[in-house]
């Protein structure tokens, strides 16, 4: 596996697309070749069909068949994330943001997504609407970062930045019990 890059599966335990999207039909979660496929998949997801097949001993056309089937249904998505800590980027800091008034959580969200910097966008409650993630390759562009898209704009009523000092856990697969 290339340093600094996982392949991950984005599915929860019930078998719904991360992102909260719906799933078509419901085998996925009561299939144990299924789930043991896409826990190899989520490992290495360039894991070749025919290694998978002869530890799971099934055919290799049968994995072909079933990641094919989960990926059409909409099941299984792989994709690529950087891990930053791997990746060894100089500035990560997470953003509590709150949205000003006239303007959405939904609109904020979506223009601060197309920056390359931003890695994670969550809706919360309580203090902040939104928790942002961002990476940068120097803290120059971190505080380039901050001041065009943060500090700058109209739709962001407060934010509060908090920089990482020591990571302790970082979990980019998903969990591995779907029972």
């Amino acid at each position: 596996m290339t340093r600094g890059i996982r392949v991950v599966e984005q599915l929860d335990e019930s078998g719904s697309v991360a992102d909260g999207s719906a799933v078509a039909g419901s085998i996925f979660s009561e299939d144990k070749l299924n789930r043991e496929i896409v826990g190899m998949l989520q490992t290495d997801g360039r894991m070749a069909f025919s290694e998978i097949a002869k530890s799971l001993s099934v055919s290799e056309g049968t994995i072909r068949n079933r990641v094919n089937s989960m990926k059409q249904a909409g099941m299984l998505r792989i994709v690529a994330i950087a891990d930053p800590v791997a990746a060894e980027y100089k500035s990560d800091a997470m953003l509590g943001i709150k949205v000003a008034v006239g303007h959405t959580v939904q609109a904020l969200s979506e223009r601060l997504a197309a920056s390359p910097d931003v890695v994670y966008i969550l809706w919360v409650s309580g203090r902040y609407d939104l928790l942002v993630e961002v990476v940068s390759n120097d803290r120059n562009g971190f505080l380039a970062f901050l001041d065009k898209e943060i500090h700058s704009q109209l739709d962001i009523a407060s934010s509060e930045t908090m920089t990482g000092l020591k990571n302790f856990k970082n979990q980019f697969l998903l969990k591995q019990n779907w029972s």
